[in-house]
């Protein structure tokens, strides 16, 4: 067995097929199928279930799919620290939830990019679960996302905390007003899968409030937009709105310190140690003004 035959292996389980894995690898059909064959001779089982029209990884397959990405990204870095031994370079790929690209990456990217102007860095915006699964999975190097996590195969780093808020329309007199004032509040909202979303439900919840509207957008503008026109409630970072919506006509109220206390953590395989870019990158991240390091 060697690197390319697994990158064969993965072809073939990419496309589900023998033919299209072998255009995918620039080689012939009859050579995919001979190595799916001494890979399957050297491990003693069946790694893909044959049919006329298309294939599946057998349970065997998918253990072997498991270790075959762990050992390609392997030596990915491996070629990467090598080659640039002397100068920082390659790429990056790091997940964040949407107040994360808000309010700490334009800031990282700049510092990072003026520092190392070899290296890419690539960030994707996603709500939790999706940034924890492109992790596990190796399209993300590493991702910010609320802790605590607690998930075999992946490690954390504190990075800051966050004071969360109730936004209201500017005018509302309380928070209890603001709900008492309709059976079923309407709540501005990101998609299922926010922890924003999460933690004004418990809110509600433990007012006794289970009927609501939420109304879902895909934007921090698009929140403070719905909150300002006063069609409903919403929860953000204390952070968001002081730095960008101090002048908009929102009115905040605290939280308890359970419900209002958000840690953002940095996660990453725990199968890999960081690599000296990474180790750059998290060193950077943390050194920034309201982040762990540079709170003293």
């Amino acid at each position: 067995m060697n690197s390319n035959d697994l990158r064969i292996f993965e072809a073939v389980a990419l496309h589900s097929n023998f033919t299209r894995a072998a255009e995918a690898m620039f080689t012939v059909q009859s050579n995919v199928t001979a190595r799916i064959r001494s890979l399957e001779e050297e491990f003693g089982a069946s790694l893909f279930e044959r049919n006329a029209k298309r294939v599946s990884l057998t349970p065997a397959g998918e253990v072997l799919m498991h270790y075959s990405k762990q050992i390609s990204h392997l030596l990915e870095e491996a070629k990467n620290e090598i080659k640039n031994i002397d100068v920082l370079a390659g790429s990056l790929k790091i997940g964040c939830i949407e107040t994360t690209m808000a309010l700490r990456v334009p800031q990282i990217l700049h510092d990072f990019g003026a520092a190392y102007p070899h290296v890419e860095l690539e960030f994707k915006s996603a709500m939790r679960p999706e940034l924890v699964q492109d992790v596990l999975d190796y399209k993300l190097d590493a991702a910010f996302v609320t802790g605590p996590i607690s998930i075999a195969g992946l490690q954390q780093e504190p990075i800051n905390e966050e004071q969360l808020v109730i936004l209201t329309h500017g005018n509302a007199a309380s928070l209890s007003s603001t709900l008492n004032r309709q059976t079923a509040p309407k709540i501005i909202v990101f998609d299922q899968g926010c922890v924003f979303r999460e933690r004004l439900e418990s809110l509600l919840s433990a007012k006794g409030i289970v009927q609501y509207k939420p109304i879902v957008v895909n934007s921090i503008e698009g929140i403070i937009n719905f909150v300002e026109s006063g069609l409903g409630i919403s929860i953000l970072p204390q952070q968001i709105i002081t730095a960008f919506y101090a002048s908009r006509n929102i009115k905040t109220f605290s939280l308890s310190k359970s419900l209002g206390t958000m840690t953002t953590v940095l996660i990453s395989r725990s199968n890999r140690r960081p690599s000296k870019l990474m180790q750059v990158f998290i060193d950077m991240y943390k050194s920034q003004p309201g982040n762990v390091s540079s709170e003293g």
